[in-house]
């Protein structure tokens, strides 16, 4: 069985956020989708050792925040490769809690959907939550990111817990020269450079700057390892 057949799917990404009480979490997903249009339904789904997955387990409520095209790596890195059980999350970002009392970002973000949950199904490693729309709204008009964007453009990776993790053997990456992050899986490739931190293409990774750090999770060049 050829599994790369699944990459040909498409995907959107997103931040997904909960409470529980006057506690917040939320990660990044790939799996959101309109499931009816009366009552109005979304679907999304979570890893079962996610600490997002036991906020809606708790609440049942969930809020889906649509990630812009233009939006940083440092951002999907937060929210989506460090655990809320560690950090806060929503330190430093800019966000509004809505009707149901759960958070949406404003910034890097086009539009949000907030959610009760009518039921969930388990589906192995993660859990399918199909909530009931009770308001949404668009923030501004831009182009959703998409996952292939996120990948081919912005060269970020999948986090383990994302349902379309597949490990890389050590020779589908580009180039022996590449560095791979191996906190994140993030890949620095000399020919694109790091637009992001002001780094040219054609830029070694010796040559970067000793404070640059992975645009993704944030850690050091001591992080890095050749691929």
């Amino acid at each position: 069985m050829n599994t790369k057949a699944l990459h040909q799917i498409s995907y959107g990404l997103y931040i997904i956020t909960s409470r529980i009480g006057e506690r917040y979490n939320g990660q990044v997903a790939n799996t959101v989708f309109q499931i009816s249009s009366e009552p109005m339904t979304i679907a999304i789904s979570i890893n079962k050792n996610n600490l997002t997955n036991q906020f809606i387990n708790e609440s049942k409520l969930f809020t889906v925040s649509v990630l812009a095209q233009d939006a940083p790596l440092s951002l999907i890195g937060q929210f989506g490769f460090k655990s809320g059980k560690d950090i806060d999350k929503f330190a430093g970002i800019n966000y509004q809690i809505g009707k149901n009392g759960v958070p949406y970002l404003v910034d890097d973000t086009i539009a949000y959907l907030e959610a009760e949950v009518m039921q969930d199904v388990d589906a192995g490693t993660h859990q399918i939550f199909i909530g009931k729309i009770s308001d949404a709204d668009i923030l501004k008009e831009g182009v959703p990111m998409t996952y292939a964007h996120y990948h081919q453009v912005k060269r970020g990776e999948t986090p383990k817990t994302a349902p379309n993790y597949v490990e890389k053997s050590k020779g589908e990456h580009e180039k022996m020269d590449n560095y791979v992050c191996s906190v994140c899986g993030y890949v620095y490739d000399p020919e694109a450079g790091d637009e992001s931190q002001g780094v040219s293409p054609g830029t070694s990774f010796e040559d970067l700057p000793d404070d640059w750090v992975c645009p993704v999770c944030g850690v050091g060049k001591d992080q890095f390892e050749k691929n």
